[in-house]
């Protein structure tokens, strides 16, 4: 007999609890999925602003640190 109609005759059918549990899993991964891709066009966009802003502003030119000496006891 041919294997995929065997494993397809054969295979244990899922629960209705079971079922509902699956249906519950693929949904909260899809609101998930959305609201990762909502999260990383938000910071896509907010990065590029900063990058933007920071862009325009003139630097400055850094202050000389003074040299401390540092005391052995």
């Amino acid at each position: 007999m041919n294997q995929s109609l065997i494993n397809a005759v054969f295979q244990p059918k899922p629960n209705k609890q079971e079922s509902k549990a699956d249906e519950i899993t693929k949904n909260v991964r899809a609101i998930m999925n959305v609201e990762a891709a909502k999260r990383d066009t938000k910071t896509e966009r907010l990065r590029a602003s900063r990058l933007a802003r920071d862009a325009q502003m003139p630097v400055a030119p850094m202050k000389k640190m003074r040299a401390t000496v540092r005391r052995v006891k």
